[in-house]
C-alpha cells in the first residue's frame, strides 16, 4: 500500500474518487512584498517601517532583515515559472508602497511600478490571474514619522497611493485587496510593539485600526473611480474564540477577545458600525473621539468579495491573579481593555509557531462570516503552517505541512457543502521567506529557499498541491 503522505509527481493525478471543488474554483498561493522581494534600496525604493524596525537592535530574531529576502526582485521570471509548473491559477502578491511612492507622498516612482508591470505581464503570460494587495504592512517611514496609522492623514495618503497603482496596473489586474490583516498592523504594530513600527499604546492601536479601515474605504472609492470593473475586497485575519469553560467569567473573556480580534473589523466593514460592547470594553482606553461623522459609511463602502486569513483558534479564560505571561502574539498589550484575559492551550498538535492546528475552526469561521455578515463571495486568502524542514538528497518531504493543507482544504470543502460561497483558496506561502519578527527562523513555504544561494526546491506539499489543482479536488482518504 502506498504512503498517503507521499504525493504523486507533478502532472500525475491520483484518480481515486474524492472531493471535487466547484468549477472555476480559484487555486492560488500568496506572498508579501517585504517578505520576498529584497532590493530594499534599489531603483528608487525608500525605507518602510519594516526596514527601520528590522534594522533596530533586538526587534527581529538574530538581527535578520528583509534587505535581500528571497531576492524575488531579481528572480521574478524564475519564480513565476515555478508558479506555472505548480499549476497555480492565481498569485496573490503585495505592492511595496515605498517602492511605488517613495516617502508615501507625491508622484509615482516609474522604476518601482515597472517591476510590478513586469510581474503582472509575466503572470498573465503564464495564464495566472494576478491578485494585488495594496498594503501588507510596509508603511513608508516618513508617514510613520508624521504619525503613522494613528494619524488620520495616513488614510488619505493611502487613497492617493491606491490611485497611482490603479492607474498603472488596473487595466490588467482584476482582483484587488486593500488591506491585509489590519488587526496585525494595528494591535501588533501599535499595541504590543512586536511588529513594526514597534509602538506600545492601546489608544494608538485603536486609532490605528480605525484609520486603517478608513483608508480601506477611501481606497475602495479610489479604485471604483479609476477602475470601475475591478473586483475589490479586504482581507481580515479571523479566529473562532471559545471560552475555556461555561463559567460566566470565561464566557465574558471569549466575548471580549472576539470583539477585539474579529468584530472590531467585521462590524464596521460589513455593517457600518462598531459593536456597542466593544466600545464599552474600550471606554478606559479611548472615547472613540477619532471617529468622525461619515467615517463608518466610508468604511462600509460596498465590496465585491471578502478575504479571510485563517490559522488557528483562541481559547480564553477569565483572569487569574499572577498568571504567567502569554507568548508575544497574545501579549497583554495586543488586547487593550482586556489585558488580563488568559489564553488557554489545549495540548493539541501545534505548528513551529506554536499555533494550535484546528481545521474545523476554518469551517466555523467561514460559516460565521456568511451567516452573520454577508452573502458576498469569500476567499481564503491565507492558510498555512510553519514547520522545521530538512533538505535530504535535494528533497524536502514536509509531510506535516502537507497534512495541514489537506485537513484545511477538506474543511473548506465542508464549508462549501454547508452553503458558504467560497470561491478560492490561497496557500500561505508560495515560498519560505522573511517571517517578520521571527526573521528567517520560521518556514511557511511550499517552496524551500536556501537563503545563502537562493536555490528554490519545491517541497512535497508543493507537488501535492499541484495535483490538487490539476484535479480541482482531493483524493479519497
Amino acid at each position: 500500500m502506498s504512503n498517503p503522505a507521499s504525493p504523486p509527481a507533478v502532472g500525475v493525478l491520483d484518480e481515486r474518487p474524492g472531493l471535487t471543488f466547484p468549477p472555476g474554483f480559484l487555486w492560488g498561493a500568496a506572498t508579501a512584498a517585504y517578505q520576498i522581494e529584497g532590493a530594499a534600496a534599489e531603483d528608487g525604493r525608500t525605507p518602510s517601517i519594516w526596514d527601520t524596525f528590522s534594522h533596530t537592535d533586538g526587534r527581529v530574531v538574530a538581527g535578520h532583515t528583509g534587505d535581500v529576502a528571497c531576492d524575488h526582485y531579481h528572480r521574478l521570471g524564475g519564480d513565476v515559472a515555478l508558479m506555472a509548473e505548480l499549476g497555480l491559477k492565481s498569485y496573490r502578491f503585495s505592492v511595496s508602497w515605498p517602492r511605488v511612492q517613495p516617502g508615501g507622498t507625491g508622484a509615482a516612482n516609474t522604476r518601482g511600478l515597472d517591476f510590478y508591470r513586469r510581474l503582472v505581464d509575466e503572470l498573465l503570460g503564464h495564464g495566472i490571474e494576478p491578485w494585488l494587495t495594496l498594503y501588507h504592512w510596509d508603511l513608508p517611514q516618513p508617514l510613520e514619522d508624521a504619525g503613522g496609522w494613528p494619524s488620520r492623514d495616513t488614510a488619505a495618503r493611502f487613497a492617493d497611493y491606491t490611485t497611482l497603482v490603479a492607474d498603472a496596473l488596473g487595466d490588467r489586474v482584476r482582483y484587488w485587496t486593500t488591506l491585509n490583516e489590519p488587526w496585525c498592523s494595528a494591535f501588533l504594530g501599535y499595541g504590543s510593539g512586536v511588529h513594526a513600527p514597534g509602538r506600545s499604546d492601546g489608544a494608538d492601536a485603536v486609532r490605528a485600526g480605525h484609520h486603517l479601515m478608513l483608508g480601506h474605504g477611501l481606497a475602495v472609492q479610489a479604485l471604483r473611480a479609476a477602475r470601475p470593473t475591478a473586483e475589490v475586497g479586504v482581507t481580515v485575519n479571523l479566529y473562532p474564540v471559545d471560552p475555556a469553560s461555561d463559567a460566566p467569567g470565561d464566557v465574558d473573556a471569549a466575548r471580549r477577545i472576539d470583539a477585539l480580534a474579529n468584530r472590531f473589523f467585521l462590524d464596521p466593514l460589513l455593517r457600518g458600525s462598531y459593536p456597542a460592547d466593544l466600545v464599552a470594553d474600550l471606554s478606559a482606553v479611548t472615547d472613540f473621539d477619532h471617529v468622525r461623522d461619515g467615517d463608518l459609511a466610508t468604511i462600509a463602502t460596498p465590496l465585491d468579495l471578502v478575504g479571510i486569513n485563517y490559522y488557528s483558534r483562541h481559547v480564553v479564560a477569565a483572569p487569574v491573579e499572577g498568571a504567567e505571561p502569554e507568548p508575544y502574539w497574545r501579549a497583554p498589550s495586543c488586547w487593550p481593555g482586556s489585558e488580563d484575559v488568559r489564553f488557554v492551550t489545549r495540548g493539541v498538535p501545534v505548528t513551529d509557531m506554536n499555533w494550535e492546528i484546528d481545521a474545523p475552526g476554518l469551517v466555523e469561521t467561514l460559516r460565521r462570516v456568511h451567516d452573520e455578515y454577508t452573502d458576498l463571495p469569500l476567499y481564503v486568502t491565507e492558510n498555512g503552517s510553519a514547520f522545521v524542514d530538512t533538505v535530504v538528497d535535494g528533497e524536502v518531504d514536509d509531510v506535516d505541512r502537507l497534512a495541514y493543507f489537506e485537513a484545511h482544504l477538506r474543511a473548506a470543502h465542508e464549508a462549501i457543502n454547508a452553503g458558504v460561497p467560497l470561491r478560492g483558496y490561497f496557500a500561505w506561502s508560495l515560498m519560505d521567506n522573511f517571517e517578520w519578527a521571527w526573521g528567517y527562523t520560521k518556514r511557511f513555504g511550499m517552496i524551500h529557499v536556501d537563503y545563502d544561494t537562493q536555490v528554490r526546491i519545491p517541497k512535497s506539499s508543493a507537488r501535492w498541491y499541484a495535483s490538487v489543482i490539476r484535479r480541482n479536488g482531493l483524493a479519497a482518504q
